[in-house]
């Protein structure tokens, strides 16, 4: 359930690699509580404006704000200046971010991966590091593959354990960056589920995917982003089931018909 109080305000973000003009002008507010959707074609900016959410890209223009806080710079007399990364990181242990690929540590289990933050962060002593991880194993559904490694789990497995490591630092919001694409088909739905209950919880999620009819049950907010601009904005029922307009009609049709025509 959403609430009035602002978790991400982003506001003039304009990003270019080279002569690839990736956002422009973005502005958009993000509420406590709510699931955002980005959704859009390839090469839209959507994982590029989500990675600039905790400055894993930094931003040419413009600025982000989570719970109020500049994100990756500090003002200085009318300018912003990038932040040491010592301080980027501490700001980083307040965001989740789960990508496509996993990115768990292959020469630690499950265990140890998911304790790895708030031991690093000196949040918690390691018995209680492990403890708290192996509570999140299992809230995942995979707490029974604690003591294995990366290598010995399915994909499904290892993204739910990748959305467990995420949790362990309790950050106000989780970042999700296409979370099911490099997974087999019959391997997707274990990994939507547990972002379904997340969900459930009130937590503050926004999620890059191509799942469409999973942003139509889950997310309170629909962005459709083309070429590096929010084309529009609203509740599922607005972006995807009667869009205003054209360009996201012809990509939520498009995307419908190769759904149907699998």
């Amino acid at each position: 359930m959403s609430t009035n109080q602002l978790a991400v305000e982003i506001r003039g973000a304009d990003k270019s690699f080279g002569a690839n003009h990736v956002l422009q002008k973005i502005d958009l507010d993000i509420y406590k509580g709510e699931v955002v959707a980005i959704i859009g074609p390839s090469g839209s900016g959507k994982s590029t404006l989500l990675r600039a959410i905790n400055h894993l890209e930094g931003l040419d223009f413009g600025y982000i704000k989570v719970g109020g806080e500049l994100i990756g710079v500090r003002e200085h007399r009318g300018r912003l200046h990038e932040l040491p990364e010592s301080k980027i990181r501490h700001q980083r242990a307040r965001i989740g971010f789960v990508s496509q690929n996993f990115n768990l540590f292959s020469n630690l289990t499950i265990i140890e991966n998911v304790a790895e933050g708030p031991l690093a962060h000196k949040k918690l002593s390691r018995p209680e590091a492990l403890a708290k991880a192996q509570s999140l194993l299992d809230q995942v559904g995979i707490g029974e593959k604690s003591s294995a490694y990366p290598r010995q789990l399915s994909g499904g497995q290892q993204q739910r354990a990748a959305i467990a490591r995420a949790l362990a630092l309790e950050p106000e919001l989780i970042l999700f960056d296409e979370p099911t694409s490099a997974l087999d088909p019959e391997l997707v739905d274990e990994v939507l589920q547990v972002i379904r209950a997340l969900a459930s919880t009130g937590a503050t999620l926004v999620i890059v995917t191509h799942e469409i009819a999973f942003a139509r049950q889950v997310a309170t907010k629909v962005v459709f982003l083309d070429k590096g601009q929010i084309v529009e904005s609203g509740t599922s029922a607005q972006v995807i089931d009667n869009p205003t307009n054209s360009r996201t009609k012809e990509f939520i049709g498009k995307v419908l018909w190769q759904s149907f025509s699998i």
